[in-house]
């Protein structure tokens, strides 16, 4: 990784971390407007308990101070591409139930899945840069495949059961949030003996 310690690759490094920085703010403050109404519009409560989403990693993470930049990167990337899979379901499963009936709503989360997306071509980005280049979709894909054969078929979720999974994609997603603004601190704070200017953790 000598590349990633030459002093125009940690430039363009904080300089990447301080535009996803910037993404993830707006990312979470959209996917809380976006929460509180889903909720609304389907008839829960925003702060119902619902479980773990399947295929998502926790936000929450043991230890996080001793991962290395990569390893923070990785966990993103696998994070926000599972969220874009979801959130293409959730917007799948609004049209077929409401159609144009609740346009505002459909909107609202096609331009969150938007914002995924770009974040996640935004983590890779950050990632080539980190001389690895970023996990195969089709290797992450193939593996998922072959555990899903290995157990029973997933069984439909109920109209319910879809909105309680909604709401708690949306949840974690916000949570991702927050925590993908920690990492890219973390991530642009310069080497040890780098010389390098005050990073973006410790500007105000």
């Amino acid at each position: 990784m000598a590349g990633a310690d030459s002093p125009s690759a940690a430039l363009q490094r904080r300089d990447l971390c301080a535009r996803g920085i910037r993404l993830a703010g707006k990312m979470r403050a959209d996917v809380v407007d976006l929460l509180e109404a889903y909720a609304e519009r389907q008839g829960l409560d925003a702060s119902a308990s619902v479980a773990a989403v399947e295929g998502v990693p926790a936000a929450a993470v043991e230890r996080w101070d001793e991962q290395t930049g990569t390893q923070r990167l990785v966990e993103n990337l696998a994070a926000y591409r599972a969220f874009r899979a979801l959130l293409a379901q959730m917007l799948e499963e609004h049209r077929e139930q409401l159609g144009e009936a609740d346009a505002a709503l459909g909107r609202a989360l096609a331009a969150v899945l938007l914002q995924v997306s770009a974040f996640a071509y935004h983590l890779e980005e950050l990632l080539r840069l980190e001389s690895r280049g970023p996990p195969a979709e089709e290797e992450e894909e193939d593996e998922e495949e072959e555990e899903e054969a290995d157990g029973p078929p997933p069984q439909p979720l109920g109209l319910f059961e879809q909105k309680l999974r909604g709401l708690g994609v949306l949840r974690e997603l916000a949570q991702w949030a927050v925590r993908s603004a920690r990492d890219l601190r973390q991530l642009a704070k310069p080497s040890p003996g780098s010389g390098s200017a005050p990073s973006l953790a410790e500007s105000p």
